[in-house]
C-alpha cells in the first residue's frame, strides 16, 4: 500500500492510535516496536476492539484485511505525518531547548490560540513518536501549529524537521541536559542548532533570545531573524519581580505595561518573552497577550507553587539538568523566607560529566545555607557531602513528613526518572 492510498484510509478514520490500551472505535493502530515490546502481537486484538484497521510490518500478524502490511510501521507513521503535514498551508512553529520548552510551547500555544485556531504537542509527545502523532492529530480548520521537539541526540531535530517542515522555530536555550547523548555542551548546541539548520535551507523564521551570544552566532544566516531579551531585541522586558511570581515589565515592542504571571523564578523571563513576542509577530492584539498570558497556570510537576498549610512548595519534579537545576537553586536562594528546604533528585543522561556536574550543584547548595537539603539517589549517593542522603524519593517523602516543617519554603526537583513529586504523594 502506498502513502497516498494510505493517507486516504486516514482521511476516512483521522484518529490515530499506538496503544491497545486507549484505542476508541474507528482508530488506526500503528504497531510499533519496542525494545520489550512487539505492537504486531496486539494487531488482532486491536481490530477486535474496534480499530479500523491495524499496520502491521510482520506478515504473520496479518489475519485479515483490517492489517494492512508495510515495510516498516514507524517509518509509514512519520511519512504519513509528512503527507498530512503537506496539506497544510499554516504557519508551523518547532520549539526545542535544554530548558524551558515545555512552558514556552504552553505561552505560545495559549497566546495563538486566543486568536487563531491552534494545535499543539500534548503532554510530552516530543520525540519520534509523539512528533508524527501530533501532526497527524491537526486538523484541517487549523491555523496555525505549535511543535515541541525533544532530543538527547544530535540528527533527531534533522529528523523531525524532515516530516514537520517548520516554517518558523525557537531554540529557547542550549544547556547542560542529555550530555551523555550530545557529547557534551558544544554536541548540545549543534543538535538543538539542527532546527536552525533547516531555517536557513528553506527561508524560514526563528525567533530567537538575543541575550544568549551564542543562539546569536547560531542563528546567522536565518531569512527572518524576529529577537526578544532585555536589550538591543525588537521586543524587551524585566524581571520587575519574582516571588511569588513572576512579574514582567514590558518596555519595548508591545502596549503592554506589566504581566502578572503564575510562574514560579525569574528564569521563566525568556519564555514570557518569547510568547509575547510570537503574538505580536502574528498580529494579536497586546490586550489579548497579556490576558492570556497572566492566565496561564502551569501543571504536570513544572514549576507548580503549592501552598501546603503554611507551607509554599515549588513543584519542579518534571525533569532536571545542571542547566535547571542551578536556576531553581539560585531562585529558591533569593525567596524570602527564613526556613527553606531543598529535596533533590540525581540528574539523568549527564554520562561523563556527571560526577562532576553533581559535585557543582553540591557545592553551590553549601553557599546557599539552606535550613535543609535532601539529595536523593543516583550519583548524589556516590560523593560525599554534608547533607541528608537518601535512597529515592519514598524516601525523601518519609523524611518531609518526619520534618514535618511549617511557614517555610520547599523545592522539590530532580529528573524524570527520580520521580520526586512522589514527595508529596498522600
Amino acid at each position: 500500500m502506498t502513502i497516498e492510498q494510505l493517507y486516504a484510509v486516514f482521511r476516512q478514520y483521522p484518529s490515530v492510535q499506538t496503544d491497545t490500551r486507549k484505542l476508541k472505535q474507528g482508530d488506526l493502530f500503528f504497531a510499533l516496536k519496542g525494545p520489550s515490546f512487539n505492537g504486531n502481537a496486539f494487531a488482532a486484538q486491536a481490530v477486535a476492539a474496534g480499530a479500523a484497521y491495524a499496520i502491521i510490518d510482520e506478515a504473520e500478524y496479518q489475519v485479515n484485511s483490517q492489517c494492512i502490511l508495510v515495510q516498516d510501521v514507524l517509518t509509514t507513521l512519520q511519512l504519513l505525518a509528512l503527507h498530512h503535514r503537506k496539506q497544510f498551508n499554516i504557519p508551523i512553529i518547532a520549539i526545542t531547548g535544554s530548558n524551558g520548552k515545555t512552558t514556552t510551547k504552553e505561552l505560545v500555544y495559549a497566546v495563538l490560540n486566543s486568536t487563531y485556531k491552534t494545535y499543539t504537542t500534548q503532554g510530552n509527545l516530543n520525540n519520534h513518536i509523539g512528533v508524527p502523532l501530533t501532526l497527524l492529530a491537526i486538523k484541517p480548520d487549523a491555523e496555525m501549529a505549535v511543535i515541541e521537539m525533544g532530543a538527547n541526540h544530535q540528527k533527531e531535530i534533522e529528523s523531525y524537521c524532515t516530516y514537520t517542515l517548520p516554517t518558523h522555530g525557537i531554540i529557547t536555550n542550549c544547556g547542560k541536559a542529555h550530555l551523555e547523548g550530545f557529547g557534551g555542551v558544544e554536541g548540545v548546541r549543534k543538535g538543538k542548532g539542527e532546527l536552525y539548520a533547516y531555517l536557513k535551507a528553506n527561508n524560514g523564521a526563528a525567533f530567537v533570545m538575543w541575550d544568549y551570544d551564542y543562539l546569536q552566532q547560531m542563528s546567522k544566516g536565518i531569512h527572518t531573524i524576529i529577537k526578544y531579551g532585555t536589550e538591543a531585541a525588537d521586543v524587551e522586558g524585566n524581571v520587575i519581580e519574582s516571588e511569588p511570581f513572576l512579574e514582567v515589565k514590558m518596555t519595548k515592542g508591545v502596549n503592554i505595561e506589566n504581566i502578572k504571571t503564575q510562574l514560579v523564578g525569574a528564569y521563566n523571563l525568556p519564555n514570557v518573552l518569547v510568547a509575547a513576542t510570537v503574538g505580536t509577530y502574528f498580529k494579536i492584539p497586546d490586550v489579548t497577550i497579556k490576558k492570556t498570558i497572566e492566565a496561564y497556570t502551569p501543571s504536570n510537576s513544572r514549576s507548580q507553587l503549592i501552598e501546603q498549610g503554611t507551607n509554599k512548595i515549588i513543584l519542579d519534579a518534571y525533569n532536571a539538568n545542571p542547566s535547571s537545576m542551578r536556576l531553581a537553586i539560585e531562585n529558591l536562594g533569593r525567596m524570602e523566607g527564613k526556613t527553606k528546604i531543598a529535596l533533590l533528585g540525581a540528574m539523568a543522561e549527564l554520562g561523563n560529566e556527571s560526577m562532576a556536574e553533581h559535585q557543582g550543584i553540591i557545592n553551590l547548595l553549601v553557599d546557599q545555607k539552606f535550613t535543609d537539603v535532601v539529595l536523593v539517589g543516583g550519583d548524589f549517593e556516590k560523593i560525599p557531602h554534608s547533607f541528608h542522603s537518601l535512597k529515592n524519593a519514598t524516601a525523601a517523602k518519609q523524611w518531609l513528613q518526619a520534618k514535618a516543617p511549617q511557614n517555610s519554603i520547599i523545592l522539590i526537583k530532580g529528573s524524570r526518572s527520580m520521580q520526586m513529586e512522589k514527595v508529596l504523594d498522600r
